[in-house]
């Protein structure tokens, strides 16, 4: 018998990883934000495929001027986190398998089934009452884009997320595999960086020249910028759990953190009130289009890494709604959207308040969508692997 195993063979072995609830926890918390982002959006400014004729102030300021900026990047850094963790106990293969099963599986089967139901909504709402004659059929075909990101919103629209992290999971690999085995020397020099005061303050340096240089050449919405500013974010989440130093200026800096992106979303209120919010968003030719997505992406790694410390500090612990939740997390994902967008078609046209109005898309949603999720997806097992879950049903004690 041999009295030593060599590097690549420890490698390649199975690592005992103790699970981290309070990521679950965020995870949980994350695609809840995200749903309250979508079912408040007709009633908020800015796009959407259904508009109410007002909006609430509160209600675009909280969820549009807050949560917009950090809600996505949050969700990639909490996957990258997930991948760092589940490639301690999973070979490449197993761990490419799975994120094909889990993430391009659903984002496949929610194209199919629930792209046409917004894109029917949008024909409705949108394109007729712009004038559009064109057929239900056409509006679809119309939003090609090209070969380019956009096509993950093109097919999936909401989607777009499921496909992106299985993209960036695949393409990002070979240099996860590297960090876990070979790059600890790297790794430990950026968490060294992290050791002094401020310093992880640092890693929105990168986000800043994504946002600031590259954006302004491809200004669509999941164009090659978001594609890059959602991959460094995941690829931080990684990086992040790499090293216990990182954990460590997480909390020592926190109120820094908070501090820092508290005053890039006052920057970002006041850029939205003094310029065109629309042409902010989305013409590079707007003297403040760079200096509002360069504030947009220091807050956007502030709140990120500031609600890593709130899940340390606060969230670490398992109980049966979390887990519930954390099975629930993908086909809730799927399903919440095409149902906003469908109650909120008819939801606008009431001769009511706007806050009747939405307290009616959010509840009446929520329910249907999870009603959907526990007595439809959960219990049917085909269903439960087109939908990105485990064959067994996980029993929530």
């Amino acid at each position: 018998m041999q009295s030593q195993i060599n590097a690549s063979q420890v490698h390649a072995l199975p690592r005992e990883v103790k699970r981290v609830h309070y990521l679950d926890a965020l995870r949980v918390l994350a695609v809840l934000m995200v749903f309250f982002f979508h079912a408040t959006k007709a009633f908020t400014a800015g796009d959407f495929l259904i508009k109410n004729e007002l909006t609430s102030l509160v209600a675009s300021i909280l969820f549009g001027a807050f949560l917009a900026p950090w809600g996505m990047p949050f969700f990639f850094l909490l996957a990258g986190a997930g991948t760092w963790f589940a490639l301690q106990r999973r070979s490449a293969s197993q761990f490419a398998s799975e994120r094909f099963r889990r993430l391009f599986i659903p984002y496949l089967i929610g194209s199919v089934l629930l792209t046409p139901l917004q894109a029917y909504f949008d024909w409705r709402f949108t394109k007729q009452s712009e004038g559009y004659q064109g057929s239900y059929l056409q509006s679809i075909f119309e939003r090609w884009n090209g070969w380019n990101p956009t096509i993950s919103d093109r097919l999936g629209y909401h989607l777009w997320f499921l496909i992106f992290l299985f993209v960036f999971s695949l393409l990002a690999l070979p240099l996860l595999i590297w960090l876990r085995d070979k790059g600890q020397g790297f790794t430990s020099k950026l968490a060294g960086l992290c050791e002094r005061r401020g310093g992880i303050l640092l890693f929105t340096i990168p986000a800043l020249i994504i946002q600031v240089v590259f954006r302004p050449f491809f200004p669509d919405p999941q164009n090659w910028p978001d594609f890059f500013f959602e991959l460094y974010f995941f690829l931080s989440g990684y990086v992040i759990f790499s090293d216990k130093r990182f954990a460590q200026a997480l909390r020592r800096d926190r109120w820094l953190e908070l501090g820092v992106g508290i005053l890039a979303f006052i920057g970002i209120v006041v850029t939205l009130v003094i310029g065109n919010a629309e042409e902010l968003f989305s013409n590079p030719e707007t003297p403040g289009y760079r200096l509002f997505w360069g504030i947009a992406a220091v807050d956007a790694w502030c709140f990120s890494i500031f609600m890593l410390y709130i899940g340390m500090r606060f969230l670490d612990f398992s109980n049966r709604r979390i887990r519930y939740g954390q099975e629930a997390i993908v086909p809730f994902y799927l399903l919440h959207q095409p149902l906003i967008v469908a109650i909120a078609f008819y939801v606008v046209q009431w001769q009511a308040s706007v806050a009747v109005k939405m307290l009616t898309v959010v509840l009446s949603s929520f329910i249907l969508t999870l009603s959907i999720y526990e007595y439809l997806i959960r219990r049917a097992k085909p269903l439960r692997g087109l939908f990105g879950m485990k064959a067994t049903i996980v029993r929530s004690q």
